[in-house]
């Protein structure tokens, strides 16, 4: 009998090593067959609140304790990191946002562009950077520092710019989103503490695999009415996914000209982690009662999430040659 489970049990860690192998192509192919097949999104999106509770498991599971305790050693650098993705960003959005009347004029636009701009960064942002060959260790930190912070924040920003667009009050925002972080960090310590670090470090494939798995479960969820909307409407959908895309890289590019005298392969990983905003937290604290847009660009913005990390790999191993090149010719 105890062969016979290990048999069973040996075909989907398999496959889950394999998927885990593929990387960026697997991250970028989900975003493409979410859209393909909306049936899939109509059975899996009642459970988009479960996905994001497991994604932010796994990766705070994951997190090295004794290498962040190390990296706080350089507060500056990341306490300036952390104050862009969380105050800069969101305040800068709004205001903008604020200046072209977009909350006159598109209501559920302004509200999905502030809830983007009030996310902390996607948890799987680290992960992201590292598949590229990128140094995660900055937007690791910066991750966990803005995540702790985003409770307060978000409801600080949704009482400034939101107004009455939320179904819930800015103090139940916060509270929830509070919640969400704690049940998943309990939930990772939990996990940590029965199998060890060791193990979880040693099936780092098979989980990268069920990760993209998870992954899946949530852009299918989010993207399954995109290709409705654009038969529907096709030059709006268009017109909000050109802004999708002009958004995710205003925010790399402005955040790696920011931070280039921290190295240019350090402010392009923080870059990254920047653009990739957790749009699955807000809407698991909102319990997904938003407007149609604001549905439709959230669905939208999975596409540059998704598909930059494999546009941009070849430019992020580039950067991390010249990182180590420089390195190594720089006098000791």
């Amino acid at each position: 009998m105890p062969s016979v489970l290990r048999t069973v049990f040996a075909l989907p860690l398999r496959a889950l090593t394999w998927l885990g192998g593929q990387g960026t192509r697997a991250v970028a192919a989900i975003a493409f067959i979410a859209v393909a097949v909306p049936p899939l999104g109509a059975l899996l999106r009642p459970y988009v609140t479960e996905a994001i509770l497991c994604l932010l498991c796994i990766s705070f599971m994951r997190v090295d304790l004794v290498a962040l305790y190390g990296h706080l050693r350089r507060p500056a650098l990341i306490a300036s990191a952390t104050a862009w993705t969380t105050i800069g960003v969101p305040l800068i959005v709004g205001l903008v946002a604020h200046g072209f009347g977009l909350d006159r004029s598109s209501p559920g636009l302004f509200l999905a562009l502030m809830l983007q701009g009030m996310a902390s960064p996607m948890m799987a942002a680290p992960a992201l950077a590292a598949l590229m060959g990128l140094d995660a260790t900055l937007p690791l930190v910066t991750l966990v520092t803005a995540t702790a912070l985003v409770p307060f924040t978000a409801s600080l920003f949704a009482s400034l710019f939101l107004g009455g667009m939320l179904s819930i009050s800015p103090l139940a925002l916060g509270a929830k989103l509070l919640a969400i972080l704690a049940a998943s960090l309990v939930g990772a310590t939990a996990i940590r503490w029965i199998f060890g670090a060791e193990a979880i470090q040693r099936h780092k494939r098979p989980i990268d695999g069920f990760n993209i798995l998870i992954l899946l479960v949530f852009a299918a969820a989010v993207m399954g009415d995109v290709a409705h909307d654009f038969v529907a409407d096709p030059l709006f959908t268009i017109g909000v996914a050109l802004l999708a895309f002009a958004v995710y890289f205003t925010l790399l590019i402005v955040t790696t000209l920011i931070f280039r005298r921290a190295g240019t392969e350090r402010a392009f990983a923080v870059g990254l982690m920047v653009s990739q905003r957790n749009l699955g937290l807000m809407l698991a604290a909102t319990a997904g009662a938003l407007p149609a847009t604001t549905w439709l660009y959230f669905a939208l913005t999975q596409f540059p999430i998704h598909l930059a990390p494999y546009l941009l790999t070849p430019i992020a191993r580039r950067l991390t040659a010249r990182a180590q090149s420089t390195a190594i010719v720089e006098p000791t």
